[in-house]
């Protein structure tokens, strides 16, 4: 009997401590393995309900994102789950992240996820001084994509960031909030080297994120400045079909209102707050499994005329709010809201586990 015993908690023991030490990769994300699910669950039940909602916040940084003082008081207090640098220089990004790094580590609270814009037409921007590598609508060859994903690999993992919001699936880089950012008019082309950009981030351990979907290409202004209708059927949804399969960690969803659509009509909702295409296309129909993000939801008119959008994206099916007005306010929404609703509770920690998942298999955590 006594052997038993002994037997039993030596092998919690190993099976424990082996849980902890393991280092899992980004291509672990979709595979089952029982010591990434108690990992994860671990993680996940030491945390109490609200720095587990915290998780799926993102705020932002750098120039046009908010002062360095509020994104530490916020990481300080548990109150966001990452933070999204905006331009800024190689220096600056990396003496923040090693700030905000240490302020977790002092704390003993969970590691930020560190996600960034670094498209190719973008990425120069993003990271003042770093090498340019050209537009997105010059990329013509996978060779010549891996090159330039190399390239920003190499910067990103240098400053710290995990997380990559790009590439763009969009077709047409006639749209006047895409244009460059975009492959091409060329469906089959815009695939493939978005599939391969996708491949090589990943591969080089930075997450990649295909958007925006249900598709920004084929539609006429800019959700910057209004709100923009994809007028009749989904013309660009059956491109994240190839993206899907092929393993895309991540997906980032526009504020994009769709009408004169009997299935797919958003009652006057942005994508990014309708259940219907986030719930019921993307993850039901097309079975995404991955991590899905709202676009921006401080600045974008399209949403920001919206009582509450983040709460709205949130029971859409989002993981991850990026970018919200209050953070705080966000979370205190989310909690009332999961009071009220088990199925929502229940849903919230879907996406936290997801969140948890991802920051393991990146090495956030």
């Amino acid at each position: 009997m006594r052997y038993l015993i002994l037997l039993f908690f030596s092998t919690l023991f190993f099976k424990t401590t082996n849980a902890q030490s393991k280092r899992f990769s980004l291509q672990d994300f979709y595979s089952y393995n029982s010591e990434l699910e108690y990992k994860v669950d671990s993680i996940y039940r030491s945390l109490s309900e609200r720095q587990q909602v915290a998780q799926m916040i993102i705020s932002s940084a750098g120039e046009l994102g908010k002062p360095m003082a509020t994104i530490k008081k916020l990481t300080e207090s548990n109150s966001i789950g990452g933070v999204v640098f905006l331009k800024g220089s190689k220096k600056t990004h990396t003496e923040s992240i090693n700030a905000l790094n240490a302020i977790s580590t002092k704390n003993e609270s969970l590691p930020l996820l560190f996600s960034m814009d670094a498209e190719p037409s973008l990425f120069a921007s993003r990271i003042k001084g770093a090498k340019d590598v050209g537009k997105t609508i010059d990329i013509k060859t996978e060779a010549q994509s891996d090159k330039v994903v190399n390239t920003i690999n190499t910067e990103l993992r240098a400053i710290g960031v995990h997380h990559n919001y790009a590439p763009v699936l969009d077709i047409s880089a006639s749209n006047e909030a895409i244009k460059s950012r975009s492959y091409g008019s060329n469906k089959d082309s815009v695939i493939t080297l978005a599939n391969q950009f996708i491949k090589c981030t990943q591969e080089g351990g930075i997450i990649a994120t295909a958007k925006h979907f249900p598709g920004h290409g084929l539609v006429k202004g800019d959700t910057h400045k209004q709100s923009v209708y994809i007028d009749g059927p989904l013309q660009e949804v059956a491109n994240y079909k190839k993206i899907i399969e092929d393993g895309v960690l991540s997906i980032m969803i526009a504020h994009i209102t769709i009408q004169n659509n009997e299935k797919y009509g958003t009652n006057g909702l942005p994508s990014s707050c309708s259940r219907k295409i986030i719930t019921g296309l993307l993850k039901e129909e097309m079975g995404f499994k991955g991590v899905i993000i709202s676009d921006a939801l401080n600045i974008m008119k399209a949403v920001t005329i919206l009582d509450n959008a983040p709460l709205l994206a949130s029971k859409a099916g989002c993981d991850l709010i990026l970018m919200p007005q209050n953070e705080n306010a966000t979370i205190n929404a989310i909690i009332a809201a999961m009071k009220e609703d088990p199925s929502y509770k229940k849903q919230i920690a879907q996406s936290v586990k997801k969140v948890l998942r991802l920051k393991v298999c990146a090495g956030a955590i």
